[in-house]
């Protein structure tokens, strides 16, 4: 088994920060629910302003609501503003990580979409893993 990206969140900016909160991460569920992340899931968090790195678990937030909220101790790595990218991994076996065709959404300056891209891993004629990226923003939207 080898650990693959599940789902991805890019660019999502942070709305709010509670460090006195038990921990977590909550985010719009429809964001979620768009790639996949279910409640309680735990995710990475990468800082792209700081280039911190943490893991903690996914709360769903008010649908529509855009919000992406740092909570407890995950609260001191990040800024009102960050731009941060979620992902989710899975383990498994090379071929179900091809069937899988993990989702990402890309967000925009006020936590709108403003891309889908799915992940599209394949074998070559000889074997060999390789992978083709499709966005949304180049008429690939079949797989959402």
């Amino acid at each position: 088994m080898k650990k693959f990206v599940g789902a991805k969140l890019h660019g999502l900016r942070v709305t709010e920060s509670k460090l006195d909160y038990h921990g977590s991460i909550t985010i719009d569920a429809d964001f979620c629910r768009a790639v996949g992340i279910v409640p309680l899931e735990y995710v990475e968090i990468w800082n792209k302003m700081s280039g911190a790195r943490i893991s903690t678990y996914v709360l769903y937030g008010e649908a529509g609501s855009r919000c992406c909220i740092l909570n407890g101790a995950a609260a001191r790595t990040c800024q009102l503003g960050d731009e941060i990218i979620i992902a989710s991994s899975v383990y498994c076996q090379i071929d179900e990580a091809i069937e899988m065709k993990p989702k990402v959404l890309v967000f925009g300056q006020d936590n709108e979409i403003i891309d889908r891209i799915t992940y599209d891993p394949f074998r070559q004629p000889d074997g060999s893993l390789d992978m083709a990226i499709r966005s949304s923003a180049d008429g690939c939207e079949s797989d959402w």
